[in-house]
């Protein structure tokens, strides 16, 4: 059972309580709207960057890879320092740092000091996103575990969509530093509304504390970077240079293992994984992040080139799939509560390969229909899955692991899509190749891109099917331990 919202005196009365919590969601709201504006938001002004500093795309990238790999990093390790000092200060110190950098960033002179302050940003954005759900789980009863999930997962949906929309107005009427000092107002906002309503004692810190595992942690983090890298470097053209930081990453991974299992207070327990609902949840949140990756690289190439359609229509079209992830994050939290985290998984993954087996079938005839409809069970289905699966998992974790096991979520995820812009991408390009072309070799034609996304989402279908069975698997397993006789995880 989650662990009742406290004063700074103690137990609080229900009224009291229900208030509390209402304040606490609001701000892990926004502080999850922060973490995912940072990423989204950054994108839209890399060409206003180009100009201002007389850089290449090459270089100015680094602002939006900078975030993203400061917060694959080192997330997992920030819910582990926050398991053993207490989740409330270093959420408090998180929103800090990313409100700080969001200073920095808008008053940085050269482009790498952008880049640095983008970095320390990303920091801030790890501690925040490691933290949310942990937080939910402490301060939300099991019942309303789904419902507060799902508006979790529908202000990281809002943040991803407004981004670009935002941040083009901003940088229009006051140029590309408003992009950045935008975040400056929401952050002190969200530190104020945390320091009123996040619970100021943690019971559970003293149970965790430990010697931090320093070693197990720069293992962590330079094997997570050498993964990073060598998916987004050479932006889907495989090198000499990507192979050699797979090698490194298979060669860091043996290492940690290694660590982690004769250190006394390990950075991950790695004998969690012995849990095959826990591998199971975080293997479907990485496949599932590698399927829905390929909706936002290869859908702009059939809209515009298979469709037909000029640029604007295509923004609005692709806007259809993040609305419809906002709104069903809502509705999809209410079902977990009422019917069961495992059973809306199930539903949300048939749901996700319906999707993708119809955007398979690339009915270029049918027009805009024969995107929007499929992306609309698709991600329909994937809020169904995400809600559920991080209420599955937080809810049935110990109270002394919540932080790491919020960061090995996010961590999961943010791992699938990066690994699903890379190999989405590679599949396309390599099926869109084998296609006819009437004008050229190097010609994306509509038959061409047809031929891609037919066989991009054949690939995500398949992948669906597998997270299907996990989660058919994961089901049959709960039933079992819930039986009498089985124990259950510490909740």
């Amino acid at each position: 059972m989650a662990v009742a919202a406290q004063s700074r005196d103690g137990l609080i009365s229900a009224p009291q309580e229900k208030e509390s919590v209402g304040w606490a969601l609001a701000s892990l709201s926004l502080a999850t709207l922060l973490s995912s504006l940072g990423t989204s938001i950054a994108s839209v002004g890399l060409p206003s960057l180009m100009q201002t500093f007389g850089a290449s795309f090459q270089a100015v990238q680094w602002v939006v890879l900078a975030y993203l790999l400061a917060i694959t990093t080192l997330i997992v390790s920030a819910g582990r320092l926050a398991d053993m000092f207490g989740r409330r200060p270093l959420l408090l110190g998180g929103i800090a740092l990313f409100t700080s950098a969001s200073v920095l960033c808008g008053l940085a002179p050269t482009l790498w000091l952008l880049i640095a302050a983008r970095a320390v940003q990303g920091l801030g954005a790890a501690s925040m996103m490691a933290l949310t759900l942990a937080f939910v789980a402490e301060t939300v009863s099991k019942e309303r575990t789904g419902s507060a999930m799902g508006l979790l997962g529908a202000m990281s949906a809002i943040g991803t969509t407004l981004g670009p929309s935002l941040g083009g107005l901003l940088i229009a009427g006051l140029g590309w530093r408003a992009i950045f000092l935008v975040n400056v107002p929401l952050g002190l906002l969200t530190f104020a509304l945390a320091w009123r309503a996040l619970p100021a004692r943690d019971k559970n810190a003293r149970a965790a504390q430990g010697k931090f595992d320093a070693t197990g942690t720069v293992l962590l983090a330079l094997t997570l970077a050498a993964y990073a890298l060598a998916m987004t470097l050479g932006r889907g053209n495989f090198g000499a240079l990507n192979i050699g930081l797979l090698f490194a990453t298979g060669i860091g991974v043996a290492l940690f293992a290694v660590t982690q299992s004769r250190v006394k207070t390990p950075l991950i327990q790695l004998a969690s994984f012995r849990d095959p609902r826990l591998s199971a949840s975080l293997a479907m949140s990485l496949i599932v992040a590698t399927v829905m990756m390929a909706t936002l690289v290869v859908a702009p190439f059939y809209l515009s080139r298979g469709l037909g359609l000029d640029a604007a229509m295509v923004g609005l079209v692709l806007s259809t799939g993040p609305l419809v992830s906002t709104l069903s994050a809502l509705l999809a939290g209410r079902l977990s509560d009422r019917f069961g985290a495992n059973r809306m998984m199930v539903a949300g993954l048939i749901s996700l390969a319906a999707g993708t087996f119809l955007l398979s079938l690339a009915m270029t005839k049918l027009g805009i229909a024969s995107y929007v409809v499929p992306i609309t069970v698709t991600c329909l289905g994937y809020a169904l899955f995400q809600t559920s699966n991080n209420a599955a998992v937080m809810s049935g974790v110990g109270a002394g692991e919540r932080g790491v096991m919020s960061g090995l979520l996010n961590l999961s995820r943010n791992l699938g899509l990066i690994t699903g812009a890379s190999l989405m991408g590679a599949i396309f390009a390599v099926a869109s190749a084998g296609a006819p072309k009437a004008t050229g070799p190097d010609v994306l034609t509509s038959a061409s891109a047809a031929r891609g996304m037919q066989i991009t989402f054949e690939t995500a279908t398949a992948m669906a099917l597998v997270a299907l069975l996990l989660a058919l698997f994961s089901a049959r397993n709960a039933i079992k331990l819930e039986q009498p006789g089985q124990s259950t995880r510490d909740s």
